[in-house]
């Protein structure tokens, strides 16, 4: 039987009740809509779809398929477990928009035209910008804005590339595109935006670490796999995704390592991991498409957990660089535990749930024999283990003892991380439930020789790796300090550019400015001198010159007309 409401509107209208209710009510209310949402979901039948009328086009708000479907399940169950890790949350701003954020997911993945994707797309950006304004400091109001021009700069793209879609094509549906015009282009650069392509990510490791402790879990969650979704429903098996997703799994490692904020380190870490994601659809339907889905559910769940456990520290200490934390596994043994757990599962242990997924990506590409993007994968995975599987839980927890004695987690942090740490272990013991919501038909078994092997292999060696360069020195120690990457053009350059533009015009200003002065105050002089009681317009003339000037005009009106 098919559900009466549109799955989006669960999470947004209900979400508005929440300013209006305290304590207890709206705590319950806050774990309550997404559960109702996950109850209306069910009773949509696959194959669904709503039309609907709208100045003059027909809009396709809701389309029930597989893919719709798993993306659906995927972020109701994001929003149930981020509701439950902000319960002690007082700011019902947060939380208002962090329903609203989640709502705005749901509507763009079940969005069947590409008007009804672009409303949600920009509802996206400006509900997900709180998060980071909620820390209401100085670099989050910063950050902030930076995020929110980057994102409806993707918005506009998006809206554009709609509507030179339409006018080629004659339609407006969101079905799968080539490469092939000025349309196709501004709609995947759109996509490739939030989905923080190489030269386009800056946006996320800048705003990202600067939201609130639950903020940063709710942004993990949802803008990213929303454009990952996109991609999969608008440009699967375009071949140049797979390279584009190869050089994401590679170039944020260097940057991870050198980093100090361990949230701006995860940052970088969901970059490479969003990297298997796209190179998996580059890589087409069937086995590349599968993989690809299946990590970002899993992602979602591990990387959600990674960021509960930093927000853990940082809602304890009031820190999050590494250079200022260690021995915190004293204090707090459970989020410890629990983010061991994370890191397992990103670095793709066997029986944790990256390995379930992780591996299907790089099984599509040999498969289809692409062997340097099989090896770039390969460093990529080792590289991974690095940042997030051992960095991670390594300097907050182990590295040296920083002396910070606090409480552990508060109890309803410790419930979604322990929920979280659950899903990870199970889908990486079970992942049949995971394949069967897949796209396509699964014909894969993830628990072979070679391929526990194989891993088992590659996470010894990158950890004995780590071992041997932090012992003899060569690791990139934790420095208090902000790392630049693409965003030093917009951050540093185009303000020095502007100053230094400034200081070389200024001379030229001045000077155009005194002349205009000067010009303005001569001609005001000059009017001042004709126009006196003395001047020639302004005193009495006689009777005689009056006539004789009227004459002369009227004679060269006459030549002029005649000759």
């Amino acid at each position: 039987m098919s559900g009466s409401v549109h799955p989006a509107f669960v999470l947004l209208l209900g979400a508005l009740f929440l300013p209006v209710l305290k304590g207890r009510m709206r705590q319950g209310l806050l774990i309550l809509l997404p559960v109702l949402g996950f109850l209306n979901l069910l009773g949509l039948e696959m194959g669904t779809v709503w039309h609907f009328p709208f100045a003059g086009y027909g809009l396709e708000v809701l389309r029930v398929d597989k893919l719709s479907l798993l993306f659906g399940y995927l972020f109701h169950l994001a929003a149930f477990l981020t509701a439950i890790y902000s319960l002690h949350v007082k700011d019902s701003i947060q939380h208002l928009t962090g329903l609203m954020y989640a709502g705005s997911a749901v509507g763009a993945v079940f969005a069947g035209d590409l008007i009804t994707l672009f409303i949600f797309w920009e509802l996206l950006a400006l509900t997900s910008v709180f998060q980071i304004w909620s820390r209401r400091t100085a670099r989050s109001y910063g950050a902030g804005l930076r995020y929110l021009l980057v994102h409806i700069t993707s918005g506009l793209m998006l809206l554009v590339g709609a509507a030179l879609h339409y006018r080629e094509s004659g339609s407006l549906a969101f079905d799968v595109m080539t490469l092939a015009d000025t349309a196709s282009w501004l709609i995947f650069l759109a996509i490739g935006i939030k989905c923080a392509f190489p030269l386009l990510h800056s946006w996320l490791v800048d705003g990202y670490p600067e939201a609130t402790p639950t903020g940063t879990v709710f942004l993990a969650s949802f803008t990213t796999k929303t454009a990952v979704y996109a991609l999969a429903r608008g440009f699967t098996g375009t071949e140049e995704l797979i390279w584009i997703g190869a050089l994401m799994t590679m170039f944020p490692i260097f940057y991870a390592v050198i980093e100090n904020d361990l949230r701006r380190v995860l940052g970088y870490s969901m970059i490479n991991q969003i990297g298997f994601m796209v190179a998996g659809i580059g890589l087409g339907e069937g086995m590349g498409v599968n993989g690809a889905v299946a990590h970002a559910f899993n992602d979602v769940i591990f990387k959600g957990l990674l960021f509960m456990s930093m927000g853990a520290v940082l809602f304890r200490t009031g820190k999050i660089n590494g250079s200022d934390l260690g021995g915190l596994y004293k204090s707090m043994p459970l989020t410890t535990g629990f983010c061991i757990v994370g890191a397992s599962s990103i670095s793709a242990f066997p029986l944790f749930s990256g390995f379930v997924s992780k591996s299907m990506v790089m099984q599509a590409a040999a498969d289809q024999g692409h062997l340097v993007i099989w090896l770039m994968l390969l460093f990529a995975s080792a590289g991974v283990f690095h940042h997030a599987g051992i960095k991670i839980p390594f300097f907050a927890f182990f590295a040296h003892d920083s002396g910070i004695r606090c409480k552990e987690a508060p109890m309803n942090m410790l419930v979604a991380m322990g929920l979280s740490a659950s899903l990870c272990v199970f889908i990486g013991c079970l992942p049949g439930p995971l394949y069967s919501l897949l796209p396509y038909a699964v014909d894969y078994q993830p628990y072979t020789s070679t391929h526990v092997l194989l891993q088992l292999q590659l996470l010894f060696f990158s950890a004995l790796a780590f071992i041997f360069l932090k012992l003899s020195g060569i690791y990139p120690p934790e420095l208090r300090s902000v790392n630049l990457d693409v965003d030093w053009v917009y951050r540093r350059m185009f303000p020095a550019t502007v100053r230094t533009v400034v200081r070389a015009v200024k001379p030229l200003k001045d000077q155009l400015l005194g002349g205009g002065r000067m010009l303005v105050t001569w001609m005001i002089s000059e009017l001042q001198r004709h126009h006196n009681p003395q001047g020639i317009w302004g005193r009495t003339w006689l009777t005689g010159r009056s006539v004789l000037m009227a004459v002369v005009v009227l004679g060269a009106f006459l030549l002029f007309y005649y000759y």
